[in-house]
């Protein structure tokens, strides 16, 4: 179960610019790299999924819009997750959000469905 922590500030995000990342999902890369860790702005459309995926390393997770789910719970807006490596889920946004994203390192996609 990863670790929550709510109620923590937004930020603004109006100077971020997005790209395409996985469909329904866009990215805003802060620092790092992908293969060596990375920090960025995840932005995802309502309805949008990130399949079954491990991770290599911490994951560290700030909601600033809207909600993201994983198969552990719903977080919104000021929830701060960690994800411990060697932890799995699935991930997706039914209304869409905008997450603070920071991995020590790569995370492996395990399947699409």
């Amino acid at each position: 179960m990863p670790a929550v922590f709510s109620g923590l500030v937004g930020l603004d995000l109006s100077s971020a610019t997005f790209e395409p990342f996985r469909e329904g999902v866009e990215i805003a890369r802060l620092s790092g790299e992908g293969d060596k860790g990375e920090t960025a702005l995840l932005r995802y459309a309502p309805g949008a999924s990130v399949p079954m995926h491990e991770h290599t390393g911490l994951e560290t997770i700030l909601v600033l819009v809207g909600s993201q789910s994983d198969d552990d719970g719903t977080y919104r807006a000021g929830d701060l997750v960690l994800n411990q490596p060697g932890s799995r889920h699935r991930v997706w946004s039914e209304e869409g959000c905008v997450v603070l994203i920071s991995w020590a390192a790569p995370v492996r996609i395990l399947g699409e469905g």
